[in-house]
C-alpha cells in the first residue's frame, strides 16, 4: 500500500486561494493522504480537512504544529496560495527510493489564470537573469540542489522529527535553514524534481512584488550574518554589487569623463540582457 502523506498548509486565513488549494489537493492522483490546514483563526469547517487554529505565529511554527498532528509517514508542505499538479505526490515518492534522499521539491510555476501584472512577476523570477534560482520557478531538469522552497517540499516525518522541525524564528528563510540542516547534520540529498510541480500565484508587479523580493533579500542578509554556512556565496552578492556599481558609476561619470563610456557600455549590455530575458520568457513560457 502507498504510504499515507500528510499535506500541511499554513495560512493566515481561509480565502479563495486557500479553498482553491484544497480543491486541487482533493483531485490528486493519489489516495492515501490527509490535509491539515493551519489558519490563525477560523470557524470554517471543510469536509475531509483537519483545521487547526494556531494564532498569529510564523509559517515555520505552523508547520511544526501540523507535523505534531499528522498521521502520515511523509509530510508534504504546500503554501495556501499555491495548488498542486495532480501527480505531485505520486511523482515525488519515486525519488525516495534512494535512501540518501531527504527532501524532494520542485518548481512553483505561475498559474495560467494569474493576471498580466502577476505574470510579469513570474517572468522575472523564472528569468535566466536571476541565475540558478530560476529553477524554482520554471520546469528545468531534475538535479541535486542546495535548497528548495517551502511552498513545494516533501520529506519523511521521521526525518523532520530527527532535525527538530522547522526553524520558527526566520521567515522567509526557514526553508534555507532546513535544507542546510538536512545536508550537513544528517547527510541527506535534496532533489529539485521537474515533475514535482505546484502552481504558485505571484505577487502583482510592481509594489507587492518588490516588497516580497525585499523580504527575501533582507533575510538572506541576516542568514549570511548569523549562519554563514547557510547562505554565503558570491551569487547572493551580485545584485548588491551591481546596484552599488550603478550608484557609484553615476557619481564617477559626473566627475570623470573617462568613466562615462565604460559605465554606459555596462549599462547597455545589462539592458540588452534584460530584453533577451524578456523575449525568452514570453516566447518560451514555462
Amino acid at each position: 500500500m502507498d504510504p499515507l502523506i500528510s499535506i500541511i498548509i499554513p495560512c493566515t486565513d481561509i480565502n479563495d486561494y486557500t479553498l482553491q488549494c484544497i480543491s486541487y489537493c482533493k483531485q490528486l492522483n493519489y489516495e492515501h493522504y490527509e490535509i491539515i490546514l493551519l489558519p490563525d483563526k477560523s470557524s470554517m469547517e471543510i469536509l475531509d480537512v483537519k483545521i487547526i487554529q494556531t494564532g498569529n505565529i510564523t509559517p515555520g511554527a505552523k508547520r511544526n504544529i501540523g507535523i505534531t498532528h499528522s498521521k502520515g509517514s511523509f509530510c508534504a508542505f504546500l503554501d495556501s496560495d499555491a495548488y498542486p499538479d495532480k501527480n505531485w505526490l505520486i511523482n515525488s515518492l519515486k525519488y525516495f527510493d534512494d535512501p540518501d534522499v531527504g527532501i524532494v521539491g520542485g518548481p512553483g510555476l505561475t498559474p495560467t489564470e494569474d493576471d498580466n501584472m502577476q505574470r510579469i512577476s513570474g517572468y522575472i523570477l523564472s528569468s535566466f537573469m536571476v541565475g540558478s534560482i530560476a529553477g524554482r520557478y520554471k520546469r528545468l531538469k531534475t538535479y541535486e540542489t542546495e535548497e528548495v522552497h517551502s511552498c513545494n517540499l516533501i520529506t519523511q516525518k521521521s526525518l523532520m522529527l530527527e532535525v527538530d522541525g522547522w526553524n520558527e524564528t526566520f521567515w522567509p528563510g526557514e526553508d534555507s535553514i532546513l535544507c542546510y540542516i538536512f545536508k550537513t547534520k544528517i547527510g541527506k540529498k535534496i532533489i529539485q524534481a521537474n515533475d514535482v510541480v505546484v502552481y504558485h500565484h505571484r505577487r502583482p508587479f510592481v509594489r507587492k512584488h518588490l516588497i516580497q523580493i525585499s523580504k527575501y533579500g533582507f533575510n538572506r542578509g541576516v542568514l549570511i550574518h548569523q549562519l554563514t554556512d547557510v547562505s554565503f556565496g558570491v551569487k547572493y552578492f551580485i545584485p548588491s554589487i551591481f546596484t552599488g556599481f550603478l550608484f557609484i558609476g553615476v557619481l564617477l561619470s559626473a566627475f570623470y569623463s573617462f568613466f562615462v563610456v565604460p559605465f554606459f557600455l555596462v549599462f547597455i549590455i545589462y539592458s540588452i540582457l534584460c530584453l533577451m530575458a524578456s523575449y525568452t520568457e514570453i516566447k518560451n513560457p514555462q
